[in-house]
């Protein structure tokens, strides 16, 4: 049946697709093997292939040639709930939105494909990115939450408190880790196109960003088709002016290659990871927008905002991979383990220049190899769901609820959750780590809130408990009003 088709056909392209993910050579009987595997699994709710495994620096088993099976499905946090550690960042801080619109989306899983017009409402992909920006500011026009978000980040960059000026780049980083030239494999999970094109359309229209000094790219991957029409489909020449930028091996088509920065290092802070670069799209803009994707990781266990920038890393020899970091941020490290992730959140070129941290996940894939899949947990129906914040530490700890919260993400696994108490408790994590990928000497302070919500049904985080630490989780719709005043 469709399922059963859709995980052999996932488990076939991880095989094919063995080169862009680990550059690993793989035998004839590795294949084979993994063929049968997806076959003798593919009712279940998410096989995953089986890897030779091998040790890591900490002694460990992770990298991408591990047997993922060893790991637990992560439900548990190691935490309680409602225990936050960490800063609140933002203008309300800690402070995520959730809007959740099932209406935006009415795939039927057959016809068509999910990102055409007649299953993903622009309309009301639109409303949802608005109201996106109003809840996060708590402003009432857009126009006015777009100068709040402008002028707060100024103001916490010795910046003054000018808002956006005319000719400031603003640059933003997608996933596109399934990305690839040509047409989009059937329920694919990348980037709603709906999403990226309301976001540019209220840069352009609303913030007065010229469309010269926008960029979109994956330097690692792609910006696919269904994206750049999109755009490219208004005649607006400020639509036309957008920049598109790709992996130098996917380049043209309108693409332009990514190019290293090589005067601006980033220096990971554990023994033996080599020096990496940011793209030169990113070391030239001003602001920095991260649209991640609400989905598992086969390695990492969640993939979000944090992980996206691994499509922003260089190294020699490599070129744009992520490869060399896959032993630093795996699902199976201890609670305790220093985590490459950190490193990117506080480099001054990644997380120091992001403006808006977003989270799309309208469809929502199971993993990041897999398709899109409905959401038990809503309704049995697909997330329909996006989420923004000022916050990195934050809208990752909300989104990785959502994730462990699923069902059928049952590659959420290990893990997950210690990148975030390492970002969060950065000036003394937990493994010790002195944090310094700028090597500047200065101290890296808390990169953001973390903590749990208190329960699935609920979803309620401490702020919104009446406390003064913690995460604020606004939703939209808003919940009755009886419902507020009974969780208050």
């Amino acid at each position: 049946g469709y399922r059963t088709k859709r995980v052999l056909g996932a488990k076939i392209r991880l095989i094919m697709n063995a080169d862009d993910r680990t550059n690993h050579k793989l035998s004839r009987r590795t294949v084979l093997n993994a063929g049968i595997a997806a076959l003798a699994t593919a009712g279940s709710a998410s096989p995953f292939l089986q890897e030779p495994s091998r040790q890591s620096r900490q002694g460990v088993v992770t990298g991408p040639n591990r047997d993922t099976t060893a790991d637990e499905l992560f439900k548990t946090p190691s935490e309680p709930p409602n225990s936050p550690m960490g800063v609140g960042k933002g203008i309300h801080p800690g402070r995520v939105t959730w809007v959740h619109q099932p209406k935006a989306t009415t795939w039927d899983g057959k016809t068509g494909d999910w990102w055409d017009d007649t299953y993903s409402d622009q309309r009301l992909v639109d409303e949802m990115v608005s109201e996106s920006v109003r809840s996060l500011t708590g402003e009432k026009a857009d126009k006015q939450s777009w100068v709040s978000l402008f002028q707060h980040f100024n103001q916490t960059h010795n910046g003054g408190k000018a808002g956006y000026q005319p000719g400031e780049k603003v640059t933003i980083k997608t996933n596109g880790v399934q990305d690839r030239p040509g047409d989009w494999r059937k329920g694919a999970g990348t980037p709603s196109p709906h999403v990226v094109y309301a976001l540019v359309y209220q840069l352009i229209k609303v913030a007065g960003v010229r469309g010269e000094d926008l960029t979109l790219y994956d330097a690692s991957r792609y910006v696919g088709d269904p994206i750049y029409k999109r755009i490219r489909a208004n005649p607006d020449p400020n639509f036309q002016a957008v920049r598109f930028m790709a992996s130098e091996r996917m380049a043209g088509n309108g693409r332009l290659a990514a190019v290293p920065d090589k005067a601006n290092p980033i220096h990971f802070s554990h023994e033996g990871v080599p020096t990496a670069y940011p793209p030169q799209c990113v070391t030239e803009t001003k602001y920095l927008i991260n649209v991640g994707l609400l989905r598992a990781h086969t390695l990492m266990g969640v993939t979000l905002t944090a992980k996206n920038h691994f499509g922003s890393i260089y190294f020699d020899g490599v070129g744009f991979s992520p490869r060399p970091l896959h032993d630093y941020a795996s699902r199976d490290l201890p609670m305790g383990s220093y985590n490459c992730l950190v490193d990117l959140i506080a480099h001054n070129h990644i997380g120091g220049k992001t403006l808006l941290y977003m989270v799309d996940g309208i469809y929502a894939s199971e993993h990041n190899l897999g398709g899109v899949i409905k959401y038990q947990s809503l309704g049995d129906h697909w997330a329909s769901s996006l989420f923004m914040s000022q916050d990195p530490v934050a809208i990752d700890s909300v989104g990785l609820d959502f994730v462990r919260n699923e069902p059928n993400n049952d590659e959420c696994r290990g893990k997950p959750e210690n990148y975030l108490h390492e970002a969060a408790l950065a000036d003394k994590p937990p493994s010790g780590t002195v944090y310094d990928s700028d090597r500047d000497g200065k101290p890296v302070t808390s990169l953001g809130v973390h903590e749990h919500w208190n329960n699935a049904t609920d979803k309620q985080y401490s702020r919104n408990l009446g406390k003064r630490q913690g995460i604020e989780l606004v939703t939209w719709p808003k919940p009755p009003k009886a419902q507020q005043e009974s969780k208050a």
